[in-house]
Parts: structure tokens; sequence; C-alpha cells
């Protein structure tokens, strides 16, 4: 079992910055990919960005260049970095935990809110 804990959403204003943590814990292994997704109102949840335990990355194309993921691994813990936010970007954020190629182990934190409005 992984339990996963976001933390850092909230308010901003347009143009603003926000960071977004997650915090792992439980068993698991320590080969995984952890990520951030989103769902806006009325919309289906989306990809943000995900993050291997290596480092590697994964961004959603409209996301590049404002947002930046990133990992501790000592920490079982992942960020979301939010730049330069717009209304748009107004969501739900969730936490995601998976391992295996078939993502045979998928965890989801509970989500946090988001908001970006002047």
């Amino acid at each position: 079992q992984v339990q996963l804990v976001e933390s850092g959403g909230g308010l901003a204003q347009p143009g603003g910055s926000l960071r977004l943590s997650c915090a792992a814990s439980g068993s698991f292994r320590s080969i995984n990919t952890m990520g951030w997704y989103r769902q806006a109102p009325g919309k289906q949840r989306e990809l943000v960005a995900t993050i291997t335990s290596r480092g590697r990355t994964n961004y959603a194309d409209s996301l590049k260049g404002r947002f930046t993921i990133s990992r501790d691994n000592a920490k079982d813990t992942v960020y979301l970095q939010m730049n330069h936010l717009e209304p748009g970007d107004t969501a739900v954020y969730y936490c995601r935990w998976t391992h295996g190629p078939f993502n045979e182990y998928d965890y989801w934190g509970r989500g946090i809110q988001v908001t970006v409005s002047s």
C-alpha cells in the first residue's frame, strides 16, 4: 500500500506561482513513477507531468516551460513548481504513484485545489 499526501495548493493570482508537494509513505518499490494530474470542473482528468525514480520526466505539451516536476527520492516526495499561472490552470491536482510496465501498482492522492484568480 502507498499513501500519498498532497500539499501546497491554494489561491494564486494570474502570473503568480505555486509549488505542490506530494509525500509518499507505506511499503513500496523504490523503482516507480510519480506524477501530477489535474481535473478542472466539467473536464476529464489530464496529465500534467510525471517523473521516474531515475529522473526521467514527461510533460503535457501545453504546460512545458511553465511547470517543472522534480522529486527527492530520499524523502519519497515529488514536487510541481507552477509558474506564470493562468486561470485555466484552476483545477484539482492529483498525485499519482505507479510501478510496473502496465502500472499494475497504481495509487492516487486525494487531490488538492489550485485556484488561479484575481
